[in-house]
């Protein structure tokens, strides 16, 4: 079992989180949007409590949620960092190519990253996500500072609704339509 600083719980504030914010849309009606479980394959299994002893993390296929906001297709993955600094190593290739994908189809791909040091979330269109990877790819920094995401989507916390990525969501909306 994992300690609790090991790698396999990080995030998992922020995970619980967003799984509350995602549960107050959901009660207002303003959005459904659902985590998507890791698939594991288990090793051992003790029968006689019926319960996973032993398994292994199977590589996702997707992002952490999907879900739909009043007629909107929406997918997110949800991330974190400890310095100002967002090492692009913690986005995997698959995720990239889904959240293009998603985009394709006229869905709306972001992440959050919540930057501990500082204690601020950001909503982080795929659009200069994929800028920040491209970068990468032909020899620049693989990774980006957060003072180089566009500060109007900081997204505000509050007790109600905690994480409220909507408004940021709203935001993206309007300057694709622009």
């Amino acid at each position: 079992m994992p300690s609790w600083n090991s790698r396999g719980l990080r995030g998992s504030m922020l995970e619980e989180a967003v799984n509350f914010t995602n549960e107050r849309y959901r009660k207002e009606h303003l959005a459904l949007v659902q985590k998507i479980p890791t698939p594991i394959t288990p090793i051992n299994i003790d029968k006689e409590k019926r319960h996973i002893t032993l398994a292994y993390f199977e590589q996702k296929s997707t992002v952490d949620y999907i879900g739909n906001v009043q007629g909107i297709p929406i997918c997110f993955d949800a991330k974190e960092c400890a310095t100002e600094r967002f090492a692009l190593q913690n986005i995997h290739e698959h995720q990239m190519n889904y959240m293009e994908e998603f985009e394709r189809q006229q869905g709306i791909a972001f992440l959050i990253i919540y930057f501990k040091n500082v204690d601020i979330y950001y909503y982080v269109p795929f659009r200069d996500v994929k800028g920040f990877w491209d970068r990468a790819e032909h020899g620049g920094r693989k990774s980006f500072l957060r003072e180089e995401l566009d500060q109007s989507y900081q997204i505000k916390t509050s007790n109600q609704i905690f994480i409220h990525y909507l408004e940021a969501l709203n935001q993206d909306l309007a300057t694709r339509d622009a």
